[in-house]
């Protein structure tokens, strides 16, 4: 069984009621929400939406094409998909990092043995902006993480204008990030994952 399959608040928030056919046959339909891990198969469309969200304000994506399918290779108990009806709406990519801050190369590694999660990227599709997604989305991931044995903190960079977006979902600034990229200056955040025991003993982990 899967991590995320073990989980309660991780599975489907509603599920269609099977209706039945004019000859009494139940018809196979797609849960209406679902969370999940991505896997690689999910890479092409987790990178149509975050070149349409990113590329119109940076310039450049996070992650490329190969990126996303390098960590969804290595690490995809680190992902989490919202899918509607089968369709990718939103999605977080993790990877596993063993040092305090940030650096030019927790852009591409993933460290096996490391104890601080770093958040990639957090993207929602166009069409399903504006509705909140993003936080329920990070909300999700944050409860899944503390069910994680080996998951202390999680750690991203920002630009400026996503500070206050990211302090909502509970995180810290620590101020300037190490990483650049081109003339891209970011704010590196985190976010404590142990010290929740009581959310712990209620999520169902």
């Amino acid at each position: 069984m899967s991590a995320l399959s073990a989980l309660p608040f991780l599975k489907p928030v509603h599920l269609r009621s099977p209706r039945s056919s004019p000859r009494g046959q139940r018809r196979h339909t797609l849960p209406a929400s679902e969370f999940r891990c991505l896997s690689p198969e999910d890479a092409i469309s987790v990178f149509e939406i975050e070149r349409e969200a990113f590329i119109s304000v940076s310039g450049d994506c996070p992650l490329h094409l190969d990126e996303i399918r390098h960590f969804l290779n290595l690490c995809p108990e680190l992902s989490l998909g919202w899918f509607e009806e089968g369709r990718l709406v939103a999605f977080i990519i993790g990877s596993l990092w063993d040092q305090e801050r940030l650096s030019q190369a927790a852009l591409t590694l993933h460290k096996p043995r490391g104890t601080a999660v770093h958040i990639h990227v957090l993207a929602v599709h166009r069409t399903f902006r504006q509705q909140g997604k993003g936080s329920i989305l990070m909300w999700r991931y944050l409860q899944y993480l503390r069910c994680l044995p080996f998951a202390r903190r999680a750690l991203l960079m920002c630009e400026d204008f996503l500070v206050p977006f990211y302090q909502k979902c509970g995180f810290e600034a620590l101020g300037p990030c190490e990483v650049t990229v081109g003339e891209l200056a970011f704010i590196e955040m985190q976010h404590p994952v142990r010290g929740h025991a009581f959310m712990r003993r209620n999520s169902g982990c």
